[in-house]
């Protein structure tokens, strides 16, 4: 393992170490080796990650402060601080990368190719804190196989992760208020399983598809979205696809907080124009915010309309909704809703539980 210190880099926070960092993965794609960075801040412009290599170091992070191996951005016009366009094979690991809100559009970690090429990318990205960048947390364009897991992805302008391809794990990560969805993808994007992962008072709603299809959307605790907890969405013609939703928390999506929401998004559920859709055994409930302040939401527990062979079933909604537990918009084919039960929002119920 090469120590990135031993290249020149300082940890001190005010020198800039980007050369050292660069030198030190250059040196390490000769062998397909990992580098390691120390504990320590260590300012940097875009670092570019070569192929079958590791940029690895100790994730002593916490939910609200950077810590351990910290890579801060210290250039307002670059594109990303971590570029892993074409690094085939490549695992970020236990890093901090702090974006220090400079710039604009500026994304912490980044793939950017212009086709989807010949070889699978699978990078890893694990263990690691991605916060503050005026972009995207993670924005990963033409991927094609990749795993995020056991990361903190907050406080980025844009979204949390975004995504323009296939094949990927999501699995055990913090998404937390970041200023798009926690999860939110625009463009072609499929074969994702995302599991186990708190998505969190998001501006842009908790996970948002356009047009996605062969999603296992499992046991994700969604909180407080600032719209749909999860939206499936078209892409302009293009359906939602064989998308299964179960065991998933939803709780007080719809918030108005931080943006001005239409009405389609104040719910906890917003289902349209999908084909293939298994939605059962989630859980959905009203609040406001902490320390019983804001306004209770979501008006609606459920919205759904032209749907295709399809079914939205056995969901509990237990003062899931201040006005309308179901909304159904109809155009529906070969669907089965039903057995959705719960109760409006009560006030009464609200003091006793606090």
């Amino acid at each position: 393992m090469l120590d990135i210190c031993d290249f020149g880099a300082v940890g001190d926070g005010a020198t800039d170490s980007t050369g050292a960092i660069q030198a030190a993965l250059d040196k390490a794609a000769e062998k397909g080796t990992t580098v390691f960075v120390p504990e320590g801040v260590y300012l940097s412009s875009t670092i570019r990650v070569p192929a079958h290599t590791g940029l690895t170091g100790n994730p002593t992070w916490s939910f609200r402060d950077d810590g351990g191996s910290i890579i801060r951005l210290a250039d307002d016009k670059a594109e990303c601080l971590i570029d892993i366009t074409g690094a085939i094979g490549a695992t970020l690991h236990g890093l901090c990368l702090d974006g220090a809100n400079l710039g604009e559009g500026i994304h912490g970690v980044l793939v950017n190719k212009p086709d989807y090429g010949k070889e699978e990318d699978t990078p890893r990205i694990e263990r690691c804190r991605v916060n503050h960048f005026t972009g995207d947390g993670v924005r990963l364009y033409r991927i094609w196989c990749f795993s995020i897991r056991s990361c903190m992805i907050s406080h980025n302008r844009g979204n949390g992760v975004r995504i323009r391809g296939w094949d990927g794990f999501i699995m055990d990560n913090w998404f937390s208020g970041n200023g798009g969805p926690g999860y939110g993808c625009d463009e072609e994007n499929a074969s994702v399983t995302m599991t186990g992962n708190r998505i969190e008072w998001n501006a842009g709603g908790g996970i948002v598809l356009h047009g996605g299809n062969h999603y296992n959307i499992t046991g994700c605790y969604i909180d407080r979205s600032g719209g749909a907890g999860i939206a499936l969405l078209p892409r302009g013609k293009q359906p939602c696809q064989v998308i299964s939703m179960t065991g998933n928390v939803i709780f007080r999506s719809g918030a108005p907080n931080w943006r001005e929401i239409d009405e389609m998004e104040n719910c906890h559920l917003r289902l349209t124009h999908t084909i293939g859709l298994s939605c059962v055994g989630n859980s959905m409930r009203v609040a406001r915010d902490d320390g019983d302040k804001g306004e209770f939401s979501p008006k609606f527990g459920i919205i759904c309309g032209s749907l295709t062979n399809s079914i939205v079933k056995d969901n509990v909604m237990d003062n899931g909704a201040t006005e309308e537990l179901i909304r159904d918009l109809g155009s529906h084919e070969n669907v089965i809703i039903r057995d959705n039960i719960g109760s409006l929002f009560r006030n009464e119920f609200w003091k006793n539980w606090e």
